[in-house]
């Protein structure tokens, strides 16, 4: 799985006027990026009515499982995941090659919708983790090895920009 690149506050800034957009259209409770081993990037809507780190672990896993059937019927994959429930449905999609759009919204609402309006959320997004890959081509995170008691590797360009005084 490739790495995640290393995201500045920039990046979680334009991601989020990006997600305000897409609830703002879609009229969903909550959309979220996040990575490929399910860990939680950054998130725009209610986070008070749902565990997002939990549904972001599932999410993942419910994408990554739905691209294993995809093979299995001989189809190089399938880019998204849509599940209704009674009260709240999630449409996964996928964003780039190591993260996933995954957008919570009331059952009542049309999923052609969340999916016509994910479309360009996902393009703004991915090329915004383009610019972030560009700005250090040759490093990345992959957030399923990283120790959270000691995050230091993660956050260290910025305490040395800050360092040098940049």
């Amino acid at each position: 799985m490739p790495t995640l690149p290393q995201i500045i506050e920039e990046d979680v800034q334009r991601f989020g006027v990006v997600l305000q957009e897409l609830l703002k259209h879609t009229e969903a409770s909550t959309a979220l990026i996040i990575d490929k081993g399910g860990f939680l990037i950054t998130y725009q809507g209610n986070a008070d009515a749902f565990d997002l780190t939990t549904i972001a672990a599932l999410a993942s896993g419910a994408y990554m499982a739905n691209q294993t059937i995809a093979n299995l019927v001989h189809e190089t994959n399938f880019n998204s995941v849509y599940q209704q429930g009674e009260k709240y449905s999630i449409y996964a999609t996928c964003c780039g090659d190591e993260t996933l759009l995954v957008v919570i919204f009331e059952a009542n609402q049309s999923v052609g919708v969340v999916k016509y309006f994910a479309e360009p959320a996902v393009e703004k997004i991915t090329a915004q983790l383009k610019v972030a890959h560009e700005r250090d081509p040759g490093n990345g995170i992959d957030l399923s090895i990283l120790n959270v008691a000691d995050t230091s590797g993660v956050f260290k360009k910025k305490r040395e920009r800050q360092k040098r005084g940049a």
